[in-house]
């Protein structure tokens, strides 16, 4: 087995309650969810659905020497 990793980017759909989700790096490969968790586990399968469909059709699969981690963390101050 072969891991390929990527980057993801979650943002909140700016019209609807759900994220929209998608890998810059993969022209096309998005995907969406109700919540972050449900984003996330679709772009996984899109992801999978999208390199199976590159190495299938002998198309090279990029991978970024540098990937970035972005998380959104909240904190409490007291007033």
């Amino acid at each position: 087995m072969k891991f390929y990793n990527f980057e993801v980017v979650i943002e909140k759909e700016p019209e609807d309650e759900g994220y929209f989700a998608y890998c810059p790096g993969l022209k096309g490969c998005l995907s969406n969810g109700q919540t972050i968790e449900a984003a996330r586990r679709n772009i996984r399968e899109a992801l999978v659905q999208h390199v199976q469909s590159c190495l299938a059709n002998n198309i090279p699969v990029a991978q970024q020497e540098h990937l970035v981690h972005v998380e959104e963390i909240a904190v409490g101050i007291a007033e």
